[in-house]
């Protein structure tokens, strides 16, 4: 296998920046019905627009999308980001491909055709195992001419757990690597993989910070099949009670507390939970306590939470 390194890491943490200037604006939602809040809808197209005209204004400067987040990438288009870093992300490669780079090629192509701009901030792979797969040098070599082609900036991986760089690491290294983090999910901090990455001068992207709004529910509307979990909920309540904070700024302050994340991203249903998040993204507060991380993978990843 081949190793590549990627580019330097450039620090966004000056001190004189704003809070908002880490964050970036997930889309998920703008294409498909997503987060246990969200009751099965996707964001309104013209609300779409007010919430990026909204984000850009407040500091974010970073789309987090993706190839297979429905008609996202042809609404931003549409909206026009070519303001913006985008970053996006590859969708698996068909088990038919016979040729990956002329995949990748096309696909990336398709990419920047519907976002209309003509290059990307990053290009991420959704199903970063592939790597380790028959063709994973090919697919790598294929991201590598993307980057040199300058129709991206960086490329990377969005992984669900950091134990996925304990196998990817060792052949390839990624400009940018996008990990869940929030308070019950640790484990990028925890496994020593942050320090790592940042170390490497990897660029680092965190989600998953409101946990698709669970964390964001009170006991009346969190469904009922997470009340197995009551003690966490409790501790959780009863931190943000006794700090006199909302919800919003104990998710944040976990990942804004690390200089060594350089980008959040967040995912919002409307125009107020926003300017919630823009308001409370500069206010400094103390970090949820160690109490409250969980290790239980029925509860820390939301691909689990159909089975029960």
């Amino acid at each position: 296998m081949i190793r590549k390194n990627g580019s330097l890491h450039q620090s966004l943490g000056k001190t004189s920046k704003l809070m908002n200037n880490r964050l970036a604006l997930g889309t998920v939602q703008f294409g498909l019905p997503y987060g246990i809040a969200s009751q099965g809808k996707k964001v309104a197209p013209d609300k779409t627009d007010a919430i990026l005209s909204a984000a850009r204004e407040g500091g974010i400067d970073i789309l987090d999308t993706a190839i297979s987040y429905g008609e996202c990438e042809q609404l931003l288009g549409q909206i026009g980001v070519d303001k913006w870093q985008v970053v996006t992300k590859l969708p698996e490669v068909p088990e038919a491909c016979k040729d990956v780079a002329c995949w990748v090629q096309d696909s990336v192509a398709d990419s920047l055709k519907r976002l209309g701009i003509p290059s990307l901030h990053g290009i991420l792979l959704h199903r970063p195992e592939q790597l380790l797969g028959a063709h994973g040098d090919d697919l790598f070599r294929a991201l590598v001419a993307i980057r040199e082609q300058g129709r991206t900036k960086k490329i990377g991986v969005s992984i669900y757990a950091p134990d996925e760089l304990d196998t990817l690491w060792p052949h390839y290294h990624f400009d940018i690597v996008q990990s869940p983090l929030n308070i019950l999910d640790r484990r990028l901090i925890s496994s020593g993989w942050l320090a790592r990455l940042h170390k490497a001068g990897t660029e680092v992207h965190v989600r998953s910070v409101f946990l698709q709004g669970l964390l964001l529910m009170d006991a009346i509307s969190r469904p009922e099949k997470f009340n197995r979990w009551q003690s966490f909920w409790d501790q959780w309540h009863c931190f943000l009670s006794d700090q006199g904070i909302h919800a919003v700024q104990g998710c944040l302050a976990i990942a804004l507390a690390k200089p060594e994340i350089d980008r959040v991203v967040v995912g919002v249903d409307s125009l107020k939970q926003l300017k919630e998040i823009l308001a409370f993204a500069k206010n400094s507060i103390t970090i949820p306590p160690e109490s409250l991380m969980c290790d239980d993978l029925d509860l820390i990843s939301p691909s689990r939470w159909g089975a029960f």
